[in-house]
């Protein structure tokens, strides 16, 4: 990029830069309104939500109103539980374009499994404002695979206008085993499997001869395994270790808690061959707890899918073929998955703007409208919701606590105008833990900015 370009967008990003305090919890009750609480089933007219330090206190029709907080009148909108968006690059990017503004991927780094994105997430990012303006209160955040076929260690995040956006760190392990993962591994699928399962038998090796126990195999506040005791025959990457070893030990050290079944491995694979390999790995280390990112062809092998517990979180519109490992995509696809008996999400977009998270809730709606079409395969309208609220969360280890309006979980919600499926409608209000959001960003400041078209008027210009 020029370096002009490169001084519009750093402008364009510094006029965000301040951050407010963590605000306290609101008190507040919802009335009249339509509400969805995001757990599947279809949404409630005339229904209250009440919320009280935080907290969903309660949520549905015939709920009392409490006395003494401060009442919002539903009349005409809809509340539903905040966005969940799943498996995104969301706070790791100011400008895509601009590679130095941009820790989505890192192709040169020394170190892969150990990699940690909760150590670049930029909560000043103009994608995490945009998206929260959207109704987007969570997300899963991952590092793409690029020098490796392990991305790394990817991070649950909320959207607050916060300095603390981390929910939780190093969350899940991602690997490619698809087309991408065969091409970095040495060109083929054979090599990315073997490198894959050494790697998980090196790790496992690793963590009994360092005595990881399980108290310290995902330590809480840890960066790249340099809490973990290390024997001292194990200073280099080496020594004391067999000749044949490819990891780095901060690299095997991030991957003990993974075959140790404490952290989910999401696990890129679109074909249904690759997804049949996937579901394999547990018969030689049956203590993985996976992922499926993906799944293309999910669809041919929905009832294996099922049959093995094993969630997926796939993009809805791979409806055409993009590589070879894509020959069957079809929109039916979370469909038929999901009538299979499959626990699906709504994630891992691509395609230029259609990767942008805030896209999630039109591809649900699509998801509807396909149910309406002959021999196509769809949701209802509240399993489609739950694509990006309630199953999400419940992948990322928060099921009951985060993307549902059930008594006791966490206040992320949004006031929307009309159906929040529609592309027609907007989020009035954001709250996160309750309190509520700004939704104010660089696209709502330029919208008031020219929104004024007087052509007698000076040229525009920024308050500094």
């Amino acid at each position: 990029m020029r370096l002009p370009a490169i001084r519009t967008a750093l402008l364009g990003a510094a006029a965000a830069l301040a951050l407010t305090a963590p605000a306290a919890a609101q008190d507040f009750v919802v009335t009249n309104a339509t509400v969805a609480l995001g757990d599947g089933s279809e949404p409630l007219e005339n229904a209250t939500v009440v919320v009280r330090d935080g907290r969903i206190l309660a949520a549905g029709t015939g709920v009392s109103a409490p006395a003494g907080v401060e009442t919002i009148d539903g009349t005409g909108k809809w509340v539903t539980p905040g966005i969940f968006s799943a498996v995104t690059g969301l706070g790791l990017s100011d400008v895509d374009g601009v590679s130095d503004s941009n820790d989505e991927s890192a192709g040169n780094s020394p170190f892969s499994a150990a990699l940690d994105v909760s150590t670049a997430l930029n909560p000043n990012s103009q994608d995490v404002l945009v998206a929260r303006a959207d109704g987007i209160t969570r997300a899963s955040v991952i590092s793409r695979p690029s020098a490796s076929i392990f991305g790394g260690q990817g991070a649950v995040i909320d959207l607050g206008a916060d300095p603390e956006m981390v929910t939780r760190t190093r969350a899940f392990q991602v690997v490619d085993l698809g087309e991408t993962g065969a091409r970095i591994s040495g060109g083929s699928r054979t090599s990315a499997h073997a490198l894959l399962r050494n790697a998980l038998r090196e790790a496992q090796q690793y963590g009994d001869r360092s005595a990881i126990g399980a108290a310290t195999a995902r330590p809480a506040d840890a960066r790249f395994g340099d809490d973990i005791p290390l024997d001292p025959r194990l200073s280099g990457r080496d020594s004391g270790r067999a000749g044949d070893v490819l990891l780095t030990r901060f690299d095997a050290a991030a991957l003990v808690p993974v075959v140790r079944g404490q952290q989910p491995l999401y696990v890129v694979a679109e074909r249904a061959a690759d997804i049949r390999e996937v579901l394999k790995l547990t018969r030689d280390f049956p203590q993985l707890d996976l992922v499926i990112l993906g799944a293309s062809e999910g669809w041919l092998v929905g009832s294996d899918i099922a049959a093995a517990g094993v969630p997926v979180i796939a993009d809805p519109l791979d409806d055409l073929p993009t590589g070879f490992d894509q020959l069957a995509a079809t929109q039916s696809n979370i469909g038929r998955m999901r009538a299979a008996g499959v626990t699906v999400a709504i994630g891992r977009m691509s395609g230029g703007t259609g990767e942008q998270p805030r896209n999630a809730r039109q591809y649900a709606g699509n998801l509807v409208a396909l149910s309406r079409l002959p021999g196509a395969t769809g949701l209802s309208w509240g399993e489609a919701l739950a694509t990006i609220t309630s199953i999400p969360a419940r992948i990322a280890g928060f099921g009951g606590r985060l993307g549902t309006l059930t008594s006791g979980a966490t206040a992320d919600l949004v006031i929307w105008d009309g159906d929040p499926l529609e592309v027609g409608s907007a989020a009035e209000a954001v709250f996160i833990d309750g309190v509520r959001q700004p939704r104010d960003n660089h696209q709502t400041r330029l919208r008031e900015r020219y929104r004024d078209l007087d052509e007698s008027d000076l040229p525009k210009a920024y308050a500094w």
